[in-house]
């Protein structure tokens, strides 16, 4: 009987200490506990990129960082940015044919949206990671750039999140 109790008190210290082991070095440091997210300097003549943009990482810092929402004085970290170029209507894929006489048509189109982004610590003003240059892109069919808009931010919040889970 010893040697049963023995064996189950061994095998409960190794299942146990499994449930202890993690990753370290990733992620926000402990002290982030709000964010503010700051409307992105807009250098393109698309006016609503602006607030697209803000509603779009709002969203994502809140919901899948675990961020709240606070005013830019009161926040732990600063989410800011520049959209540098905006690109709505890039043609990606035609079709044609000889048939009708040489006539092209174009039947995927492309949004290309460049921005530069950072998180920044307020205490200190270090930054917890930051991407200069990144492009996002988002294919459509014609008449649905909308489509292709919401196809970028995603991506650009996916990008944001990632980063700040692991500032590698």
């Amino acid at each position: 009987m010893r040697l049963i109790s023995g064996f189950l008190a061994s095998l409960s210290a190794v299942a146990l200490g499994g449930c202890l082991y993690g990753f370290a070095g990733g992620g926000l440091p402990p002290n982030i506990k709000t964010v503010a997210v700051l409307p992105f300097d807009n250098q393109t003549p698309e006016p609503t990129l602006t607030q697209e943009i803000a509603v779009a990482v709002r969203e994502a810092v809140e919901g899948r960082l675990g961020l709240r929402q606070a005013s830019e004085r009161q926040a732990d970290a600063v989410v800011r940015g520049t959209i540098t170029r905006y690109e709505p209507d890039l043609p990606v894929a035609y079709t044609g044919d000889e048939g009708d006489g040489g006539q092209v048509r174009v039947t995927r189109r492309l949004v290309q949206i460049n921005v530069s982004v950072e998180i920044l610590d307020r205490d200190g003003g270090r930054p917890l990671w930051q991407r200069s240059g990144l492009l996002l892109e988002g294919d459509y069919d014609p008449g649905q750039e909308a489509e292709g808009r919401r196809k970028a931010l995603d991506k650009l919040v996916t990008n944001i999140v990632e980063g700040a889970q692991s500032q590698w």
